[in-house]
C-alpha cells in the first residue's frame, strides 16, 4: 500500500476493517482488532497505512438533514454556456464553498454539472438558484428534479 494502486494490495484483513470503519467509525482499536482477529498494536498499524495511502480519507458522523431543517433536496443538471477553462475553474470554485451543495458531478451526457442540493425549504432553494446559481457567468441553465424520497443512502465502497 504505498502508491495510489493501493487497492492491488488489499487483503482481506484490509477489505474487513474498511467495511467495519465504515458501518461505524467510532469501533475502538480494541473493537475492531478483535473482529478482524489482530492485536491492536497490528491493527493500529494497518490502518495508519490505509490511511497514508489514501484508501481512508476521512471519518465523521452522517447527519440527517431532515433533523437539522434541511427538508428540501434536489438533484440539480447544469449545462454550461461554453466550456471555457477559465469560466470551469470559477465556476467549480463557487460551487465548492456553498454549503446547500452536498455533491457535485462534472459529468458527460446532456448536462455538465449533476449538483445534490439541501436546502431549508422551496423559498430558500429558489434563492440559492437566483442569488447564486444563475448568477454564474459559465451556467447556460439548469434543471430541477426535486427528490421525493430516500432510496439508497450512503453505500459502502466495496474494494
Amino acid at each position: 500500500m504505498k502508491s495510489e494502486s493501493a487497492m492491488d494490495d488489499l487483503d482481506e484483513r484490509d477489505r474487513r476493517i474498511i467495511a467495519l470503519l465504515q458501518q461505524d467509525c467510532r469501533l475502538s482499536n480494541a473493537e475492531l482488532a478483535e473482529s478482524v482477529g489482530m492485536s491492536v498494536s497490528a491493527l493500529w498499524r494497518r490502518v495508519r497505512t490505509l490511511e497514508q495511502a489514501g484508501v481512508i480519507e476521512r471519518y465523521g458522523a452522517v447527519v440527517n438533514p431532515e433533523a437539522v431543517g434541511l427538508g428540501f433536496q434536489a438533484i440539480v443538471h447544469v449545462h454550461l454556456t461554453r466550456h471555457d477553462p477559465d469560466r470551469i475553474v470559477e465556476f467549480n470554485r463557487a460551487v465548492e464553498q456553498r454549503p446547500e451543495v452536498q455533491e457535485c458531478y462534472a459529468t458527460t451526457g446532456q448536462a455538465d454539472y449533476h449538483m445534490r442540493v439541501l436546502c431549508r425549504d422551496l423559498a430558500a432553494y429558489n434563492r440559492f438558484l437566483e442569488d447564486f446559481l444563475f448568477r454564474q457567468p459559465a451556467v447556460a441553465s439548469a434543471q430541477t428534479n426535486v427528490v421525493l424520497r430516500m432510496v439508497k443512502k450512503g453505500g459502502q465502497v466495496v474494494p
